[in-house]
């Protein structure tokens, strides 16, 4: 590994992993935020208000005189009108605290809730790269899949129109705290579990690979999160109450979120996007849908990079720095399969006839494609879909 000559790095200031830890929630915050907030947004979707797994939390911070209010509105891939009315209640109801409970999508809402309650901007004016201005109310965030990182990165994706996203990267929408409870991920059903560790699989192979701020510490964190989640992954989805592999996971999908929130994201997730936008396809599953293609194609520029993973993901894989780095491709295929997720385009509604308007759509990824180790066309695009089809 070259090191750079210099870099930067952020992350939240506070993590608590440990099962439960969400039960003792109230008397955490009550510690950490002492008589500042009394009225707490509870930022959630319907499908998890409806496990039950809710009430513990809200059932603890009572106890501690908070008072809630649930926001469950929350669909995946949020539209900009979910997060407009979720911060004229915040507004309306005088929210003083707010914490995303759930996936990525009520983290990311829970962000914008946090940055957009006390000031003026509007969400439109926020897209883009540091364009957030003032401060935020206090932030948590507690992850309920062990996948999108959410919970420690400074970026909230919406969805902007019938299919496009846009994101909000700045350092306000980095959290106080962040709270990793594996038991509030029990019920993830497998392919749920599957498809989101893939994502944190991703999150860290790209870290590990992104060509403009890759450094010593996403590089570390990049490693020990694909350890972990490599290690524990069949295991959650063949043993969903295994708490342990749970936790791992947890914490796994955490670290690979420090990485890529310092060293980006790349050409997985600019081709995964129009997945999700047009066919409604899961984030985490549309990013495992191209990963061995595009990794195939970055190959012949970040073959090392790949054959140093290997060891992590494919112990056994020996050989050439090319044979290496085809062993680690070869094996996030074969952990897709074991899982039992689609592997195609095909499977999941797209044909031939979609791949030309996925390309176009893939190429307005610009923010993500400039990190890609290896430049990619159209045409480029349009061939590693070709070969996920």
């Amino acid at each position: 590994m070259t090191e750079p000559a210099g870099f930067s790095f952020s992350t939240v200031p506070n993590i608590i992993c440990a099962p439960g830890a969400s039960r003792q929630l109230g008397r955490q915050l009550r510690q950490q935020f002492g008589t500042v907030a009394k009225r707490v947004l509870l930022v959630t979707d319907a499908g998890f208000l409806g496990t039950g797994l809710v009430q513990p939390v809200i059932d603890s911070l009572e106890a501690e005189q908070f008072t809630v209010t649930i926001f469950s509105d929350v669909l995946a891939d949020p539209p900009e009108a979910v997060v407009l009315q979720a911060v004229a209640d915040a507004r309306a109801t005088g929210i003083d605290l707010v914490i995303g409970l759930g996936g990525g999508s009520s983290m990311d809402v829970a962000k914008l809730i946090a940055v957009l309650t006390p000031g003026t901007q509007a969400l439109a004016a926020i897209y883009g790269i540091g364009n957030v201005s003032g401060s935020r109310l206090p932030l948590v965030q507690i992850p309920t899949t062990a996948g999108t990182g959410s919970e420690v990165t400074p970026i909230a994706i919406v969805t902007t129109g019938a299919t496009a996203k846009m994101g909000v990267v700045a350092p306000q929408l980095n959290a106080d705290l962040a709270v990793l409870d594996a038991e509030l991920t029990l019920g993830l059903p497998p392919k749920t579990t599957a498809a989101t560790g893939i994502d944190a699989m991703v999150h860290a192979i790209e870290a590990y690979t992104s060509k403009l701020k890759k450094n010593p510490l996403s590089d570390m964190l990049a490693r020990q999160a694909l350890s972990l989640l490599s290690a524990n992954l069949i295991t959650a989805c063949e043993d969903g109450r295994n708490l342990a592999a749970r936790q791992a996971m947890l914490l796994g999908a955490m670290l690979a979120g420090q990485a890529f929130a310092n060293a980006p994201v790349a050409a997985v997730h600019a081709l995964a996007y129009p997945i999700g936008g047009h066919f409604h396809v899961p984030h985490g599953l549309s990013n495992s849908l191209v990963l061995p293609h595009v990794l195939r194609f970055n190959a012949p520029v970040a073959a090392g990079h790949y054959a140093e993973l290997a060891a992590i993901v494919a112990p056994s894989a020996s050989g050439s720095t090319e044979a290496r780095s085809e062993a680690l491709i070869a094996a996030m295929e074969r952990i897709a399969q074991r899982v039992g997720i689609a592997t195609r385009l095909r499977e999941v509604g797209i044909g031939a006839a979609d791949l030309e308007r996925l390309a176009d759509d893939a190429m307005l990824q610009t923010r993500l494609l400039g990190n890609n180790p290896r430049e990619l066309t159209r045409a480029d695009a349009h061939a590693i879909y070709a070969a996920a089809l």
